[in-house]
């Protein structure tokens, strides 16, 4: 069976416009199928010789010809591993083979190894149309991109040379070259390979373009936000590669019983052998029949019951939007039963706005000054509030200052020296503490009175004087509440509320998506959530968190299983998490919980179906008569129907079931 799942493939000609590139790998171009083709061809030319009487000196030279074209690869394969000192169930299908033909039964021996190499040919086709299912996104970059200088000059050059800051010109019809943010111009684009969303979108000077999305009608000045390894694409890829090279518990458990089983078969193999032959039976009948044995007893049905299941819902997951970084996490998240949710961000859009800009008495400013001391202080910030505040000043066409000696701290606010004066900006609980002057007294005042409207209340400080308060409002995503709702019937309780946002905010958040007021966690620093969770998992509950913020890592990381929102995610929870929603839709993570519980509910059936080969078949060798040649077809049918039953998965209409069983 091919071990890679993904590997880099040539690039691909470029796709029509408006449309995704589109992979199908050839059959003949892996190099399973030509042997395989190979050896039936030889069969077939020798099998009707051999029937019809003609010299063997005629068809024997056939027959070694397909032993050889169909079985070097396997045999190569299982002395590798024998000489790892693991016993390989593809040189047990050789040594059979071998087996056969010694006891005058070359052309059963024939027929055992074509059968072998067109499983494991169907086995590698069917691993290839996995990599083409998620490997396309591969070819969306561009394989060149316009730069500007700042003379104005232009140069053709690859989108990996570009570095955050360069300048590029994206013409009409061009894929975007890079990750970033437009300077100059306006366009429609067609995010639909990367976002998802059906109808291009509009971009105008601010507006984010992603690499390898089309551009319409218009030319667009983009400034590179980001390196072409750190692109969303790049991620993708990552991510696929990454989820390729692991594997689940229950496929590390298969591993290491299959060693063990191995040893035993053999053993059960000699013994079926042996014992007859000392009891009288024929030398021919009795090595017939262990044979036989020795082929229908393997486990590679047993073996191959796992991966594919679970690489391909990773692999149609990821062309829904959500990257499951690796078979591990697949399996685990059909076994969670509880789930807790941030608020900023993940049921929030994450993208809120400044409402409100209240003044305290003597601070000596009007709104514009107190909006562009907060912005310059919030400005190295990657906070969604402090994204806001920026924005906000931004709007007005307020002169941000320059700062220095910035500090964060998750949960607590940002800290900067602006024009001389040292300036903090975060959650007044915590600023202000046990403060009991008037100035406090008034800041409080005023903050309750914002977040009674549902607003964040957001205090400036300046050199320890609280001067203002912003109120920020953040909107709903569409889909929350439908998710709440459907995240509470697959888990049975309602999802947990975990937010350093104000109580009262918290509470009405949670009132509008159906979150009950006991499971509303308002005012919590990071290492506070972490714990919360942990709190969870201690009673025994399987719990998946759900952020996006540099405060939600912890509590990713301590959780049974983790999914990031990554259009606004950070860069440590995008890394922390297990699972990535790429097009921020809130509502694929019910949806893939339920992928995941189909590709369980695969793996036990793969097992079943497997184990119902083996039993049947090798009871018919012990207690009757099995034909060789019938012995190898239920062997390697029953390998092929456990990787054909796993690859369900990669349809769309497997995606579309588990939506719909959570609404």
């Amino acid at each position: 069976m091919p071990s890679d799942l993904i590997q880099r493939p040539e690039r691909a000609a470029p796709a029509a416009a408006g449309t995704a590139p589109k992979r199908r790998t050839r059959v003949f171009v892996l190099a399973e199928v030509r042997w395989a083709a190979a050896a039936l061809v030889l069969f077939l030319i020798a099998l009707p010789l051999q029937l019809t009487g003609t010299p063997s000196w005629v068809w024997a030279p056939l027959y070694a010809a397909a032993y050889i074209t169909g079985g070097w690869e396997p045999a190569w394969a299982g002395l590798t591993a024998l000489r790892e000192k693991t016993l390989d169930v593809d040189l047990l299908m050789i040594v059979a083979a071998i087996g056969a033909a010694s006891i005058g039964q070359v052309m059963d021996g024939a027929l055992l190894i074509v059968i072998f190499a067109t499983s494991g040919a169907l086995e590698a086709l069917a691993t290839a149309r996995t990599q083409d299912a998620v490997r396309g996104l591969l070819d969306l970059a561009p394989t060149t991109a316009t730069r500007q200088a700042d003379n104005g000059s232009e140069e053709s050059v690859a989108p990996e040379d570009l570095v955050v800051g360069d300048i590029i010109l994206i013409r009409p019809g061009e894929r975007v070259g890079a990750d970033g943010r437009v300077l100059e111009g306006a366009s429609e684009v067609d995010q639909a390979t990367i976002t998802g969303e059906p109808l291009p979108v509009a971009k105008k000077a601010g507006g984010k373009v992603f690499a390898g999305t089309l551009n319409g009608t218009g030319a667009l000045r983009v400034r590179v936000e980001r390196d072409a390894s750190d692109s969303v694409i790049a991620r993708i890829v990552a991510m696929v590669e990454e989820a390729s090279e692991t594997k689940a518990p229950t496929q590390l458990f298969i591993e290491k019983v299959e060693q063990r089983y191995s040893l035993g078969m053999v053993c059960a193999t000699l013994a079926v052998f042996l014992i007859p032959l000392a009891c009288g039976a024929e030398l021919t009948s009795s090595l017939l029949r262990a044979m036989t044995f020795m082929i229908v007893a393997s486990p590679c049905a047993v073996v191959l019951a796992t991966m594919p299941p679970l690489l391909s819902a990773i692999a149609n997951a990821g062309r829904h939007g959500v990257l499951v970084k690796s078979a591990v996490v697949m399996e685990r998240l059909g076994q969670v039963d509880a789930v807790a949710l941030d608020k900023t961000g993940t049921l929030t859009e994450g993208t809120p706005r400044v409402t409100d800009i209240r003044l305290l008495d003597e601070s000596g400013l009007d709104d514009e000054a107190l909006l562009a001391l907060t912005a310059a202080a919030e400005h190295p910030s990657e906070h969604p509030l402090a994204r806001a505040v920026v924005d906000a000043a931004r709007t007005r066409g307020l002169a941000i200052a320059e700062t220095r000696d910035f500090t964060s701290t998750p949960g607590i606010g940002v800290t900067a020296i602006v024009d001389g004066h040292t300036v903090t900006v975060g959650a007044p609980i915590r600023l202000l503490g046990n403060r009991d002057d008037s100035g406090s007294a008034r800041a409080s005042e005023v903050a309750a009175d914002l977040e009674a409207g549902g607003r964040t209340a957001v205090l400036v400080l300046r050199d320890g004087i609280p001067v203002g308060v912003l109120g920020i409002a953040d909107r709903l995503r569409p889909d929350a509440a439908a998710t709440v709702t459907a995240l509470t019937a697959l888990t049975g309780s309602t999802p947990l509320l975990v937010t350093g946002d104000n109580a009262r905010a918290a509470a009405r958040l949670a009132a509008e998506v159906g979150i009950t007021a006991d499971e509303v966690h308002a005012g919590l620093l990071p290492q506070e959530k972490a714990e919360a969770v942990r709190s969870l998992e201690a009673r025994g509950r399987k719990v998946l968190v759900i952020g996006d913020g540099v405060n939600d890592a912890p509590a990713l990381a301590a959780a049974h299983t983790g999914i990031a929102m990554g259009r606004a995610g950070s860069d440590l929870a995008l890394e922390t998490a297990d699972a990535v929603i790429v097009r921020d839709e809130l509502a694929t993570v019910p949806t893939v919980v339920n992928l995941s519980r189909a590709a369980r509910r695969l793996v036990v059936q793969n097992l079943f179906i497997a184990g119902v080969f083996i039993s049947g078949l090798v009871i018919w060798d012990l207690v009757g008569h099995l034909p060789l040649p019938l012995g190898v077809l239920g062997h390697e049918g029953s390998t092929v129907i456990v990787g054909l039953n796993g690859l369900r998965l990669l349809r769309d209409a497997a995606w579309n079931r588990a939506a719909e069983n959570v609404r």
